[in-house]
């Protein structure tokens, strides 16, 4: 049913839609609104009732547990194995597809790409168990790399550390690689904040050509690094048109490096509706593990030694994306665009 051009959904949806919804739904508002929404309930709390005590007792213990963001955070594999999490998988739907074996005995760096306007495909395969990961990779621990800022957010950092995230850091990488022993997978969205202005349906640019840190770090710890490609991430959303020298692409570049994250113009699809809204589009994603690059160790690696690592990966991703785009919903036209 339309009304002044908004498309409802019809009220004899089968129950099983409805749940995936659900997971839908919590997914992307947890991610929107928790922390916030968190934040704003704790200063009330701290300024405006009696109970001044709650977020006070809590700001303690922020300043006690803070580093664990930093050291291996706190995973639950109960909470990863949430079925809202099957749910919300089913919604899209999203698929995991494994082309190698991962060796649980080696770590590793999992590179994805696109980041999408929120990552929903990357988050659901490798910060829960949504998609299988561990069936299809048992041994290997994955650890989801965040912004440093969402564990600033009150409880909402206690439930993002369940999922096994970690800080995007050089100091919170080295340590997954270091002291957590082997079987584990460190996931970094490499393109960032920045690829996020990117993520239009039918866009394959990719911001990768200076972002090499990854690439150092696998050098340093002898990390295979695993080249990962969601085809239809880009998909979920429409986003208000953003062209290169732009005044609005100006101006979310400028917001990108002020805050540390990009100031998207995005809309999906309503709960009640299929037009406008922050839920997601249901499209299907398909996200490709390729083939681990194995890394020799080098203590202090050399600007050509990055580079050439770099290099190596990068035709590595593109053959990723060459071999399997026909079998994901591109077109033989479709190229990647690495920037």
């Amino acid at each position: 049913m339309k009304i002044v051009g908004v498309e409802f959904a019809p009220l004899n949806i089968p129950l099983e839609r409805r749940l995936q919804t659900l997971g839908a739904l919590h997914h992307t508002y947890a991610f929107l609104f928790f922390g916030s929404g968190m934040l704003l309930v704790f200063l009330y709390m701290l300024f405006f009732t009696g109970y001044y005590i709650i977020p006070l007792a809590y700001f303690a213990w922020y300043l006690y547990d803070r580093p664990v963001s930093r050291q291996g955070g706190r995973r639950s594999d109960w909470f990863r194995s949430w079925t809202l999490f099957k749910w919300a998988a089913a919604y899209f739907p999203l698929q995991l597809i494994k082309t190698h074996e991962i060796d649980p005995s080696k770590n590793y760096i999992f590179a994805c790409h696109p980041h999408g306007v929120m990552c929903h495909s990357h988050v659901i395969n490798f910060a829960s168990e949504g998609t299988g990961f561990s069936s299809y990779f048992p041994g290997i621990k994955s650890y989801m790399c965040v912004l440093t800022g969402q564990f600033m957010f009150p409880v909402f950092r206690d439930y993002f550390l369940l999922s096994g995230a970690i800080e995007v850091s050089k100091e919170s990488i080295e340590w997954v690689l270091t002291k957590e022993g082997t079987g584990n997978a460190v996931i970094i969205m490499i393109g960032g904040a920045l690829e996020a202005l990117e993520a239009h349906p039918g866009n394959f640019t990719l911001k990768i050509n200076s972002r090499k840190g990854f690439c150092k770090l696998a050098l340093k710890h002898g990390a295979s690094i695993v080249p990962v490609f969601a085809f239809g991430e880009n998909d979920l959303y429409e986003q208000l048109p953003n062209p290169q020298k732009s005044k609005i692409r100006r101006f979310q570049n400028f917001m990108t490096h002020l805050l540390g994250f990009s100031p998207v113009l995005f809309h999906g699809r309503g709960i009640f509706n299929y037009t406008f809204g922050v839920l997601p589009f249901r499209k299907p994603v398909n996200t490709v593990v390729g083939a681990p690059l194995t890394v020799k160790r080098v203590e202090e690696p050399t600007a050509e030694q990055i580079s050439d690592l770099h290099d190596q990966y990068c035709r590595a991703l593109v053959e990723l994306f060459e071999s399997n785009k026909l079998k994901y919903g591109c077109q033989e036209s479709d190229h990647l665009k690495l920037e």
